[in-house]
């Protein structure tokens, strides 16, 4: 589109159900507010929270346009916005009122990382903002990651599990562990920082960790709390097997010395936007550098019910993206 319209193409949930129910719309063109910028879009992150969104897990008015980060160009700046300029490539978290699924998106200037002489392709772009400053965010932030720690991780091959394996590589961690559901997925897993990766129903035997994070649920919950070492941290950050709630009771960990915590990277980046802004900064330096690999797939944005039932499947590796604009 040219910037000079007043419409854009967008894929909405109107109303909740299967992936089937993604629809796309025209819509007004967006425009920023105080401390905002609006972005052309190149490419969106497609993620298991827009599934949550189209499932009516979370409670948003319809008809919604899902999308939590995106890569692009600015397109126009708000009031008091300093520092991104009209033009400039940006990756940036849409996360906190979404619509990343549009060729225009608003989102605070605060959650914004420019690209410029990066050489960082936008679909690469498009897929850091959620996993990868999840996965710094996690580590350093809510499991205080020390030197020598040691690291499970559940969903080891999937978009948030690649970039944790390698954010706890990056940090200083001593051993680094990856479970994955199916023994397709091992190799994968191999590939993005892992010392290990075993089978999920597997890990019993695994030893001790430090930091166990948990986007799993169900009994994979219950087995990490098992497997943490004293003064051990759980991170819970997901429910993908959608599973009945865990309950853990605070007796045990006050005869454990163990911790639970959870995080959730909307709820963050509401209520921290400069510190998430600052971690997503990190994320695409450490990208830059060749230090955090990450593996994306692409689809056309019109083929965002696809993106979602390959991710409910729960086959998928590393990340999918979705193109917005033409190359």
């Amino acid at each position: 589109m040219n910037n000079s319209s007043t419409q854009m193409k967008a894929v909405t949930i109107p109303a909740f159900g299967e992936a089937e129910v993604l629809r796309v719309a025209t819509l007004a063109v967006p425009e920023p507010g105080p401390g905002q910028v609006a972005i052309d879009v190149a490419y969106a992150g497609a993620n298991f929270a827009e599934v949550l969104y189209r499932r009516g897990v979370v409670d948003v008015p319809l008809p919604f346009v899902p999308g939590i980060e995106v890569a692009g160009r600015i397109r126009a700046v708000g009031e008091g916005v300093e520092g991104l300029a009209v033009g400039q490539p940006v990756a940036a978290l849409t996360i906190v009122d979404s619509g990343g699924y549009a060729e225009v998106v608003i989102t605070s200037a605060d959650l914004v990382a420019p690209l410029d002489g990066l050489g960082i392709g936008m679909d690469v772009a498009a897929a850091l903002p959620s996993n990868s400053t999840t996965a710094f965010l996690v580590l350093d932030r809510v499991a205080r990651i020390e030197p020598g720690a040691s690291v499970l991780v559940h969903a080891a091959a999937g978009g948030v599990g690649s970039q944790l394996g390698q954010a706890a590589r990056l940090l200083g961690a001593g051993r680094v562990v990856g479970t994955v559901g199916s023994e397709a997925k091992i190799e994968t897993a191999r590939g993005f920082g892992y010392d290990e990766v075993i089978l999920r129903d597997r890990i019993a035997d695994a030893g001790e960790f430090d930091i166990v994070v948990d986007m799993i649920g169900g009994p994979a919950r219950r087995a990490g709390l098992d497997l943490l070492a004293p003064m051990g941290r759980l991170v819970v950050m997901g429910n993908a097997s959608d599973a009945e709630d865990v309950g853990i009771p605070a007796n045990e960990l006050w005869f454990t010395n163990k911790t639970v915590s959870g995080f959730n990277l909307a709820a963050f980046s509401a209520a921290f936007p400069e510190e998430t802004g600052r971690a997503l900064r990190r994320a695409v330096a450490a990208a830059a550098k060749g230090e955090l690999r990450v593996q994306v797939a692409t689809l056309p944005l019109e083929q965002a019910a696809e993106a979602h039932r390959r991710i409910e499947s729960g086959t998928t590796t590393g990340k999918l993206v979705l193109q917005v604009a033409a190359s």
